[in-house]
Order: C-alpha cells, then sequence, then structure tokens
C-alpha cells in the first residue's frame, strides 16, 4: 500500500478526470508497431462507485446534485475511527467521486439485471454464506483462509476477470505483443496474460483466475475466459465462479484518455441470470507501486496459534463455568 503523499498530486488530477469522463465516440486508437489498437499505459478505475449498487440509490444513472448527495453518503461510510496503522481512510482513501460514463455519474456498474445485484441461485446464497463465514472463522488448517488473505490473488477481485475496482492501489498497466497482452494490477503486483488466437491450453494450465484467450474484433480487444480455479471464490467477488463459469470482457479505447471496459459474466451454477456491465479506465500519469501482501502469507503460523488459543481460552472458560 502507497504512501498517500507520495499520490496527491497524480490522484487529484485523476479526480477531475473522473468528474468529466470521455464520452464514446468515433474514435480511433493510435497503432501498435503489429497494426493492433494500441491500449498500452497506465489505467486506473478508482471510483467510489462498485459492482453492486448500493441501497442508497435505486437509479443506475444519477444528475449532478443526487451524484454529489450520494458521494458524500458513501465516502462517511467509508470513513473509520479505527487508530491502527493502514486503518483511518486518511492513509489510504484516494477519492470520493463516483464513476461517470458518457458524462452521467454511475451508481453501479453492473447494469443487467437493472437493480444493479448480482442474481445469485440457492448454490451462489450457500458460497456466498460460506465466504462470510470465512472471514470470522474458518481457521482450521491454512487452506481454509481465504486465498486473499493468503496473498495468493489481489482482494477486491482487482485482477478479474471481472476487474473490479478497488479503494485503493487501483492502478493497471498493460503491455501488448502481436501474442499477448499482459495487465499488470498494482494491487498484489499480480500480472494477467492474456493469449490472443489458438486453442485454449485446458484446466492443467490455467491459473487462479482461469485461463484467458483473446482477440481483436475492429477497435475491440474480447477476452474469454474459463476454467476457473474451484477456490477462485476466494477473491471476494459477489458472484462465487464456479470453474465452469465464464467471463467474457471487451476493452475499446473510446478517447485518447479513456478505455471503455464491458464484462458479461456467466455461470448457470452460482448464477440465475448472466450479469452484464461496464466502466471507464482512465489514463493517469501515476507510477505503479510494488504492494507489500505478506501479511496473510508469513503470518500464517501466528493467524493459526491465535485461533488455537482463543479455543483453548474457551475450553478453559467453560469447564470453569462447570464447577
Amino acid at each position: 500500500m502507497r504512501p498517500l503523499a507520495f499520490r496527491l498530486a497524480p490522484v487529484g488530477a485523476l479526480v477531475a478526470v473522473l468528474a468529466t469522463s470521455a464520452a464514446a465516440g468515433p474514435y480511433r486508437a493510435p497503432r501498435t508497431a503489429s497494426g493492433a489498437p494500441d491500449l498500452q499505459g497506465v489505467w486506473t478505475n478508482l471510483s467510489l462507485t462498485r459492482y453492486l449498487r448500493p441501497p442508497e440509490a435505486t437509479a443506475l444513472t444519477l444528475d449532478d446534485k443526487a451524484a454529489a448527495e450520494l458521494e458524500a453518503k458513501l465516502a462517511a461510510k467509508a470513513k473509520t475511527t479505527v487508530d491502527e496503522v493502514g486503518g483511518r481512510d486518511s492513509e489510504w482513501w484516494d477519492g470520493a467521486h463516483l464513476g461517470r460514463i458518457n458524462g452521467k455519474a454511475r451508481t453501479s456498474w453492473i447494469t443487467s439485471p437493472a437493480d444493479g445485484q448480482a442474481p445469485l441461485n440457492a448454490e451462489g446464497e450457500r458460497r456466498r454464506a460460506a465466504d462470510r463465514a470465512s472471514a470470522t472463522g474458518g481457521l482450521d488448517n491454512p487452506e481454509s483462509i481465504r486465498p486473499t488473505d493468503r496473498c495468493v490473488i489481489p482482494t477486491w477481485a482487482a485482477v478479474g476477470p471481472p476487474m473490479l475496482n478497488a479503494p485503493y492501489s487501483a492502478f493497471y498497466k498493460i503491455v501488448q505483443t502481436p501474442d499477448a497482452v499482459a495487465i499488470l494490477a498494482e494491487m498484489n503486483s499480480e500480472v494477467r496474460i492474456i493469449r490472443l488466437g489458438g486453442a485454449r491450453a485446458g484446466v492443467a494450465a490455467a491459473g487462479w483466475t482461469g485461463e484467458s484467450v483473446g482477440r481483436w474484433e475492429g477497435e475491440t480487444l474480447v477476452v474469454e475466459t474459463t476454467n476457473f480455479h474451484p477456490r477462485e471464490s476466494g477473491r471476494l467477488a459477489p458472484f462465487f465462479l464456479s470453474p465452469g463459469g465464464r467471463v467474457t470482457e471487451r476493452l475499446t479505447r473510446v478517447s485518447p484518455t479513456e478505455i471503455r471496459y464491458a464484462f458479461t459474466v456467466e455461470d448457470s451454477t452460482v448464477l440465475t441470470a448472466p450479469v452484464r456491465g461496464e466502466m471507464p479506465f482512465l489514463a493517469s500519469a501515476a507510477p505503479i507501486y510494488e504492494a507489500a501482501c505478506h501479511e496473510g502469507n508469513y503470518a500464517l503460523p501466528g493467524i493459526l496459534a491465535g485461533a488455537r488459543k482463543a479455543e483453548a481460552d474457551a475450553r478453559a472458560t467453560k469447564a470453569a463455568a462447570g464447577r
């Protein structure tokens, strides 16, 4: 997590851009040496808007007055009085503005279903309950702890797919070659490789967040990801994808300063209907910093030992009460 002091100048400029995100229009992106649309550079999806619509909002878009009111409410909810390193919002909060698409403030990235929620079926609800339980318990062994808490994969579903925005470190660097597109997420310093064309290698070659294969359709990079890891849902996304799920992403550079990112999530194992959404990725002059996520990795012996001590204390208290 990088100190806020080192980010104020670029983030201040970024917030101004977030408020006036470029509207989509007839735009042809510059080309790479191989002739593909050039998506390269540093981009961010930093915003108060999240994938799910908050209970304070009912409509997908808001006018400026309503947007300002919702921004104030959401920013107030993000504040904390916890006095610990990294706990105060002043230490990590980077901005308090809703994302905008075509100049309109968005209350959620999900556009379908219309209520801005992920339509979980019974299995999806069961997985959500299990995920919530693992956040407060699940300390029987290292494997029961969330992969995000163990720093195996980035939290906030930052690396995707779909790539969802974190409240901090929400920056990405895109690098292209004729055969692949690489996306470095600042969150956890994770690199995602999207192969261009060719057959899928299969489950054995897939990583924690599946196997991504892309193709160009005019100005748009279309990416289809399948073969998700069985514990992929541990990345704290609302979708709790199963190994048979599919995510289709579309990245289109709609101006010199914006990539329009759209996604569709399909997974009949956990969803009653597909989930569709879109968000802007905005150009940034901020550098990418290394994310030193290792607390849940090196500290696992202490985490598990603490859980055993708590259990022993509970047994001792119960035994004393029964005397």
